[in-house]
């Protein structure tokens, strides 16, 4: 086995050295963007399980590999990682209760194990704002401090926080790897296939009667950004991302030209059946409670320590939705 280099001797390089960037879940559309940025001034390893190649793009190193599978850890030994960025959590609609655990939880864990052992001296994790929990007496503004109740409320959400929960005993653990973790709003935009987005790029757009909670989003070209600038400015900690506007849901759907369907809010176990309805990929059962009670998160923390500032408004990508559900009219 080849001996791993120290985070010292790997900066010893000179200034010529570029640092070699692993990216995991590299064939989603955010991660996309993150390379399209850090291949101009860093080396790129990308990683995912879903597709091979995930990156096809020259000078750009690509592997489908299970992060959990044995020789995973062939790449660290070849490659001479710098810093991961950890994009790869799975959605809940992409696979099966107890793959999508093990893909989130058992392959960050082994992901960090790895970080630790060869020394990597930077780890982005890009976590969700999910994992505060939609409930009625959540705070007008969720801080970084604030308890992550995600998984007490909806089974489907364990997975999240206990990969929060890895990357915090890392955190202070393991000091040297320098980790920063990520909780953004709604990421939404071209190429995202979130329930959210889903959501707004269709003709009609669950609300719940009586409810129209304030909702953020962020645009996929901005978090792309915004991850690779906390890359390179290499602050750890834990962040909020958000941008400054809010909107109401309902007034939210009215502007991408959907069509609300009201639900009833009540009896408490009608979610369950909600979702069955329009199918878990269209409606995770978690996700109703997101349009029944407000998570809006503080992103001042991010906006102070770093120098990135969204360039897309709530105007513009519900716009961008509008022209689409609008192109799809038209093509019907």
């Amino acid at each position: 086995m080849t001996e791993a280099k120290t985070t010292t001797q790997k900066k010893a390089s000179g200034k010529g050295h570029k640092t070699t960037v692993m990216v995991t879940g590299a064939g989603g559309a955010l991660a996309r963007i993150a390379i399209d940025r850090l291949r101009k001034n860093h080396k790129v390893v990308a990683v995912d399980f879903r597709k091979e190649p995930p990156y096809d793009m020259e000078g750009v190193q690509s592997w489908k590999v299970d992060l959990t599978k044995r020789d995973f850890e062939e790449i660290f030994r070849t490659s001479e990682i710098d810093a991961v960025l950890h994009l790869g959590r799975i959605e809940l609609y992409e696979e099966g209760q107890q793959r999508r655990y093990n893909a989130n939880v058992l392959g960050t864990q082994k992901l960090l194990r790895l970080c630790a052992k060869y020394k990597v001296s930077q780890v982005l994790i890009l976590s969700t704002y999910h994992v505060y929990g939609a409930h009625p007496y959540n705070p007008a503004l969720m801080k970084e401090d604030s308890p992550l109740k995600a998984s007490h409320i909806y089974h489907d959400l364990v997975d999240a926080v206990e990969l929060e929960n890895l990357a915090q005993l890392y955190m202070w653990k393991h000091p040297e790897l320098n980790i920063t973790i990520l909780r953004p709003v709604n990421i939404v935009g071209p190429g995202i296939k979130n329930t959210i987005s889903r959501i707004l790029n269709s003709r009609r757009a669950p609300v719940m009667a009586g409810f129209s909670p304030m909702m953020q989003f962020i645009h996929v070209v901005d978090m792309a950004d915004a991850i690779v600038c906390a890359l390179e400015e290499n602050k750890p900690g834990i962040y909020n991302v958000a941008p400054d506007d809010v909107i109401a849901w309902q007034d939210a759907v009215s502007k991408t030209g959907c069509i609300g369907i009201p639900l009833p809010a009540i009896p408490p176990g009608l979610p369950r059946l909600i979702s069955r309805v329009f199918k878990p990929k269209n409606l995770p059962e978690y996700k109703i409670n997101y349009f029944k009670y407000p998570v809006v998160i503080d992103g001042n923390h991010y906006r102070n320590t770093f120098s990135f500032r969204a360039k897309y408004k709530i105007k513009d990508i519900l716009e961008y939705y509008r022209n689409q559900n609008q192109s799809g009219c038209n093509a019907a």
